[in-house]
């Protein structure tokens, strides 16, 4: 049986440990919700089990739809087996409705329809609060090539149209989202990290609330409570 071996990694939401196959990670989900960077940080109980089976059915629909991913297994309620990877210092984020800082920015309507998706690029870096970075000073700077720059936009896209589609048949809206990718042992792109509400801005397309971490941002109410309609609704569908 797998062993989990030494913390690796303590981040917001998850703490990466190695295991003794040195190709496999052992990833624990936090009871903890931060915003603005971290420097809001609150303690909840539940939310660790909730996201971790939320990434899972969204990992596995990904996974399905033939987008290579390091998800592995969710051996328990805390924790995902996943392969190792060298992350990419980047955040992809793709925006499919103006939201957030996007819309405060270029001042639209609100979840005014984007088209085609915008991408964008955040360089990983809690001290410099990832800081937005185009294509040219991503290469320049070292962080990706332009190879690997293209092989992310291309599977940014089609993780899109995956989860706007597993989305949009329980009744949810994908507004934005963001994605982190790392290479393999044998050089392969992979999608990383997790597929959450912390990680993306969802609406109920019946009543227009959020169903994301905007709701813990913005003080509207206990997070636990929408984090489970959208486990609900997400599992109701794979039942299907």
């Amino acid at each position: 049986m797998l062993k989990k071996t030494e913390l690796l990694y303590s981040g917001k939401a998850k703490d990466v440990f190695a295991t003794d196959d040195p190709a496999v990670l052992w990833v624990t989900y936090k009871d903890q919700a931060t915003a603005l960077n971290g420097k809001k940080k609150v303690q909840i109980s539940g939310k660790g089990a909730l996201n971790l089976q939320i990434s899972t059915l969204l990992f596995k629909g990904v996974g399905a739809a033939g987008i290579p991913t390091h998800y592995l297994s969710t051996p328990d309620d805390q924790t995902m087996l996943c392969q190792r990877c060298e992350m990419v210092p980047l955040e992809a984020v793709v925006r499919d409705f103006a939201s957030g800082s996007f819309q405060r920015k270029f001042q639209t309507a609100p979840l005014l329809q984007l088209t085609p998706a915008v991408h964008e690029f955040y360089y990983k870096s809690d001290a410099l609060d990832d800081p937005f970075a185009n294509d040219e000073q991503i290469i320049a700077l070292g962080w990706a090539n332009r190879a690997t720059l293209t092989a992310i936009h291309e599977l940014s896209n089609q993780v899109n149209l995956v989860l706007q589609a597993q989305f949009s048949a329980v009744g949810i809206k994908l507004v934005d989202f963001k994605l982190e990718f790392g290479w393999l042992a044998d050089g392969a792109l992979v999608l990383a990290d997790e597929l959450s509400p912390d990680n993306m801005r969802l609406v109920d397309e019946a009543t227009g609330e959020s169903l994301d971490k905007d709701v813990f941002r913005k003080g509207q109410g206990p997070l636990t409570p929408v984090y489970q309609t959208v486990l609900d609704r997400l599992k109701g569908a794979a039942h299907v």
